[in-house]
């Protein structure tokens, strides 16, 4: 095990999970982020994704020793923090403008 990858990744994928917990929780985003995303509890749900993710590859890519289930471990890791920023990503598209005021 490598704890000098390790640690400073679970580090980060922690503040990361805190980031969208907050966002997930109260609404609140980090004050560079405010102004791009536009729906605050996605973002949230984003960025939980992706701590998931690089928590996963953390597990299965530094931890355990396998080589099969290492191989699948950090791809399915990898695929969790593509969805993450994916989601990350569309929580900062405007939603679609409505025509009118929507009251007959």
């Amino acid at each position: 095990m490598r704890l000098y990858l390790a640690i400073p990744s679970v580090v980060v994928a922690l503040l990361f999970a805190a980031s969208g917990a907050a966002a997930v929780a109260r609404g609140w985003v980090l004050p560079w982020n405010r102004r791009s995303v536009r729906r605050v509890r996605l973002y949230g749900w984003g960025q939980l994704v992706a701590a998931f993710g690089l928590c996963w590859q953390v597990v299965f890519g530094l931890v355990l020793s396998g080589p099969g289930i290492r191989q699948w471990g950090t791809l399915t890791g990898s695929g969790l923090l593509l969805t993450g920023l994916i989601v990350m990503t569309v929580s900062q598209r405007p939603g679609a403008d409505r025509q009118g005021s929507g009251t007959p």
